[in-house]
């Protein structure tokens, strides 16, 4: 079994500041980790790879910095790291991110085996926008299983992998023929730490690294800035909380009290929670 984690270098969001004229991120000076979404997906490769064999590549898309989060990967016993990087992806929103990552994972599949299953984490912390694992999914026609909490079952003889996903108003159980491409939730798992040996090896490894014309790009308008069509018009900071808490005095049956107290501020919670217990 081929198993392709698609991962992103981003700015450790506990340092990011916002510009105060330009109200942009200033990354200068802020370190950098993998996104934690996407540990919770190499974690649930590697899981699928000890239990069925094969191998788990990893895939990013960043400037030749990134091959740190790479090398941190390969340190959790992952087999194989691919980066992507090129000066024409630079500035790429997720339209322009998921044509180059579909190509590449085109590549992977042509020189090391076509996958069986792709993962990312649900979104990424810099962006949020949870649209680059399925914007994949559309571009290389893969059946796509988004937020994913749990894999039941996978039959590699019969092509089938059963999932829950976390969906609105109760949790979905799905069965799918592979290859498909799963986004995956958070605490589904516990990111395991890396031995000493794979430690060793991922400090030899050798990271496979593609321009854009190794990659296979054919078009690169559709790459970086110039195949972008979003604009940021702006990014801030949400502005703390004036209001303070509000203490509620409890009376003789403290806890009908205190239901009816919240319901009293609150008119809407009642009727939110009836609508959220009909739903599950």
């Amino acid at each position: 079994m081929h198993i392709v984690v698609c991962m992103k270098q981003v700015p450790d969001s506990a340092q990011i500041r916002v510009h105060p004229v330009t109200n942009t991120i200033m990354r200068q000076g802020v370190p950098t980790i993998i996104n934690p979404y996407d540990l919770f997906a190499i974690e649930e490769a590697l899981r699928l790879r000890d239990q069925f064999g094969g191998e788990v590549t990893v895939l990013t898309m960043g400037p030749p910095s990134a091959e740190d989060s790479l090398r941190k990967a390969l340190s959790f016993g992952v087999d194989r790291a691919v980066l992507l990087t090129d000066r024409f992806f630079a500035g790429a929103d997720t339209l322009a991110t998921t044509y180059a990552l579909a190509t590449a994972l085109r590549k992977i599949g042509a020189e090391f085996g076509p996958p069986d299953i792709v993962f990312t984490g649900k979104q990424t912390i810099d962006g949020d926008t949870a649209q680059v694992g399925p914007g994949v999914a559309k571009r290389l026609g893969l059946i796509q299983l988004t937020y994913v909490s749990k894999i039941n079952s996978v039959d590699a003889e019969k092509r089938l992998i059963e999932v829950e996903r976390r969906a609105e108003g109760g949790v979905q159980q799905l069965q799918s023929r592979l290859p498909c491409l799963i986004t995956i939730l958070e605490g589904v798992n516990e990111i395991r730490v890396g031995s000493l040996t794979d430690a060793l090896k991922a400090a030899r490894a050798k990271v496979v690294k593609w321009s854009a014309q190794e990659a296979g790009v054919e078009d690169i308008t559709k790459c970086g800035l110039r195949g972008s069509p979003t604009i940021v018009k702006k990014v801030f900071a949400p502005q703390p909380r004036a209001q303070k808490a509000e203490l509620i005095e409890l009376g003789e049956q403290p806890g009908e009290s205190l239901v009816e107290a919240l319901f009293q501020r609150q008119p809407k919670l009642e009727s939110e929670l009836e609508k959220l217990a009909r739903g599950y």
